[in-house]
């Protein structure tokens, strides 16, 4: 292709110079005759250089859905409290979509505001995990029509829900014909983590990570459902509706007391 572009770089020179000639010698006909040649030659350039342009990147394809329902779809398959970043991480591997932590930033708190403004408007809510003081945990998302023991934190919660998640992410890739490439690093990732999912830094085979996730989760299951229990009951019976989804805080504390 570069050869062609040659070519017809000199023609248009060549063409160019015959136009200012013709002009010059008042030859009026023979300048008009060579100056459409001259557009001719001009528009093959234009299209011959197109050609050898490079394919633009492609760009992260932008969903449709609102921000929030992207984050309920990623919590919906994890089925645990989840930080931002599990849930930006889990949204790209398994829906290709772009989404940014930053916009879940203050999803918290919009949340509560509309539920405070209007409760149970939403047939769900963004809402917070709460700890065993009754308080958010930080930058852990929940959803509200989860029961009560499953948006409670105990010590063991944390490792637990890890797994959890971990078995979740490797049940979804067992049942796809062509799993995701993103969709089985990440779960790769998580599987460095437990003990017997994976050798070395090999890919991670989804059978077998949920078979040694399975396996630390019976070791910390019954400790962790008792705990998160008493948390939960705590909650019920200690707090008003907005403060069972979205923890307490110094603000609650103050708002209650006017």
């Amino acid at each position: 292709m570069s050869d062609s572009l040659d070519a017809l770089e000199r023609r248009i020179a060549g063409l160019r110079a015959e136009v200012r000639r013709a002009v010059k010698a008042k030859e009026n006909s023979l300048a008009r005759s060579l100056r459409g040649e001259l557009r001719r030659a001009e528009q093959a350039w234009d299209a011959a250089i197109s050609s050898e342009a490079p394919a633009p990147a492609c760009e992260p394809e932008t969903s449709l859905l609102p921000i929030r329902e992207q984050v309920h779809q990623a919590l919906a398959m994890l089925g645990v409290p989840t930080s931002a970043k599990l849930i930006v991480a889990v949204n790209d591997a398994f829906f290709s979509r772009e989404l940014r932590g930053s916009q879940l930033t203050s999803l918290r708190r919009d949340e509560e505001r509309s539920f405070r403004g209007d409760p149970y408007a939403r047939p769900y809510y963004l809402c917070a995990a709460l700890t065993d003081r009754l308080s958010p945990a930080r930058g852990l998302l929940a959803d509200s029509t989860w029961p009560a023991e499953s948006r409670v934190l105990g010590p063991l919660s944390p490792r637990v829900d890890f797994l959890t998640s971990t078995m979740r992410i490797a049940e979804h890739l067992a049942r796809l014909a062509e799993p995701p490439a993103g969709a089985m690093r990440l779960l790769s990732r998580m599987a460095q983590n437990i003990p017997g999912a994976v050798e070395g830094f090999a890919p991670a085979d989804p059978a077998t990570a949920i078979r040694a996730a399975r396996a630390e989760l019976e070791v910390h299951r019954a400790a962790d459902t008792a705990q998160r229990a008493e948390v939960a009951a705590r909650a019920t019976r200690q707090l008003p509706d907005a403060e069972r989804l979205f923890g307490v805080t110094a603000m609650n504390t103050l708002r209650g007391a006017c």
